[in-house]
């Protein structure tokens, strides 16, 4: 198995959420929302979302394609399979109503399976919490920006891909 391509983005996940999408599909599914509350990630297809326990630290975001199957890793927090159509042959990184924090071009449009893992989640939210119990009224909001760059582990999400097949033809009838 070999790497194809590879792509990392910093994205801040505002409302706990950073998305991966198709860069057609931009309405928001609040139904792969609630997965992502759930499962740490949910999809419908055309949209992947990420589950942050944080609003404010930048996590980044990977996404890795290879020239056939993988198995998912084992040195992480969680992993779960995910499918993802592209169309365009563009996906899009998102942080919801702060815009787009990246894009990346596939190889080619298609169907792509894979599994999306994550790690320095738990430590993440512990450093957030312990960080807001500290802050009083003498932090300033750039005393407050420079505490979340100083956290001592990334919060990192992987999609690792690989292509399936060609989107089908919608019928227009």
């Amino acid at each position: 198995m070999a790497l194809i391509t590879e792509y990392r983005t910093p994205a801040r996940p505002n409302y706990r959420l950073v998305e991966v999408y198709d860069a057609d599909a931009y309405l928001t599914d609040s139904a792969a929302v609630d997965l992502a509350h759930q499962h740490v990630v949910g999809g419908n297809g055309y949209h992947l979302y990420l589950y942050s326990l944080q609003p404010d630290v930048t996590v980044e975001v990977a996404i890795r394609v290879w020239d056939a199957p993988r198995q998912p890793p084992t040195d992480v927090e969680g992993t779960l399979p995910v499918t993802i159509e592209s169309e365009t042959g563009i996906l899009v990184v998102g942080q919801l109503t702060l815009g787009p924090a990246g894009e990346m071009t596939l190889p080619r449009p298609g169907v792509y399976e894979g599994h999306a893992s994550w790690t320095g989640r738990a430590a993440t939210a512990a450093y957030y919490a312990e960080t807001l119990s500290r802050i009083d009224t003498d932090w300033t909001t750039e005393r407050i920006g420079q505490a979340w760059k100083q956290n001592p582990v990334t919060e990192q999400y992987t999609l690792d891909l690989w292509f399936v097949r060609e989107s089908e033809d919608e019928d227009d009838e």
